[in-house]
């Protein structure tokens, strides 16, 4: 399965993903820090997630006009330009500029997530669950180097956290040298008819639960993965170590199940692997609220990352093989603009939600989204039965 332009794009996750894995950690601790209004605190990881949501569509047209190898080297640009920015706006105190830089790394992250479907394009159907999760595998890499690298870096200037982001500049800056020696760049004939396009993807059953579950996996696992840094640190006093750790064996839950989605997709279906990723989250949501305690936090985001992998990948997968291929670009525009702007959604509101009512309730809050995909999973039946 593996290849040259395979290779490529997983190097290049390994140094990409890292922006938004230090968003995540830092962004929500640096917030409270910069500004006093602190249920503002999480507004500089939520844009970051809009600008991935508004980012999704001009990032698919852009390759579908210019290519998959332009899209990442201009990724790799704006990736690494915008983590000096937020070097800058750390050192001068100016939030509303660290906020800027986080929307511009949410843009970047819109081409960056299209690795999953660049990857896609390089095996045979049978191997594209595994190449999915092979892209996503190496997210764990991302973490822990973007992790590490930025805390023991955090103090190399004046201003704590500023050499984080020049370091994570550098590092997203590697993938563009690998780039320049991509050379598959799939391009098709798209229907000019957009908007019968859209409205043939929107009537699939096979489609309408792809971007359904996807989309309640990440606003689930959005709205507790940026609540969780200020609830841990700021509203219950645990170190930036302790939390950071949280933070990493998430990430961990997110990627490390990879190694058998693609199997497990492949072997009972994709439908099945959501229903299980349903159950997941319900778990992490019942735990969240049972033990609001260190190892709670632990086991929760574990179950959070878990259950949302099993969610992504299978809507993911499903998607690929569901639409036709002079619509690719386009459903696949679609498919990231739905489910991020559902991911900002959950980022936007979990800093309020979490300082108007309390961890256990924000967790609450999340129950009835899943319990309407298992609902819409268990009625919504195609006619054209893919696994």
């Amino acid at each position: 399965m593996l290849n040259k332009n395979l290779i490529i794009l997983s190097i290049g996750q390994v140094f990409s993903f890292t922006s938004p894995t230090v968003t995540v950690l830092l962004s929500g601790i640096i917030g409270s820090q910069l500004i006093n209004i602190k249920y503002l605190a999480t507004l500089p990881t939520a844009l970051m997630i809009v600008g991935t949501a508004l980012g999704a569509p001009v990032a698919s047209k852009i390759m579908e006009i210019k290519g998959r190898k332009f899209g990442f080297i201009l990724s790799a640009l704006i990736n690494s330009i915008a983590s000096l920015i937020c070097a800058y706006s750390i050192s001068i105190l100016n939030f509303y500029l660290y906020c800027f830089a986080n929307f511009l790394i949410g843009m970047s992250v819109s081409f960056i997530l299209q690795y999953r479907f660049a990857a896609t394009e390089l095996v045979q159907k049978e191997n594209i669950p595994k190449a999915i999760s092979l892209i996503l595998l190496l997210g764990i890499v991302a973490a822990l180097l973007g992790s590490n690298i930025v805390s023991v870096t955090k103090d190399l200037f004046n201003t704590e956290f500023t050499g984080s982001y020049v370091s994570l500049s550098i590092l997203t800056i590697i993938p563009l040298f690998f780039f320049l020696f991509y050379d598959h760049d799939s391009r098709v004939i798209t229907n000019k008819n957009s908007y019968k396009s859209i409205l043939n993807l929107i009537l699939n059953k096979n489609i309408q639960l792809a971007i359904f579950s996807a989309s309640v996996g990440y606003i689930t696992m959005s709205t507790l993965m940026t609540a969780t840094p200020i609830s841990m640190n700021v509203m219950h006093g645990y170190s930036i170590f302790s939390t950071g750790i949280v933070i990493q064996l998430h990430v961990v839950g997110m990627f490390l199940p990879s190694l058998i989605t693609g199997n497990l997709i492949t072997s009972y279906g994709h439908r099945k692997i959501i229903f299980i990723g349903i159950i997941i989250l319900i778990l992490c949501i019942a735990t969240n609220f049972l033990f609001e305690t260190y190892y709670g936090f632990l086991i929760g985001l574990i179950l959070l990352g878990i259950g949302w992998n099993f969610l992504f990948v299978s809507g993911t997968s499903l998607l690929v093989v569901s639409y036709e291929e002079d619509n690719k670009f386009l459903s696949q525009g679609f498919n990231d603009f739905v489910v991020f702007t559902s991911q900002a959604i959950g980022s936007l509101s979990a800093g309020f939600l979490l300082y108007l009512t309390n961890w256990k309730t924000l967790n609450l809050i999340c129950l009835p989204m899943i319990a309407f995909l298992l609902i819409f999973l268990v009625n919504n039946k195609p006619k054209k039965n893919i696994n």
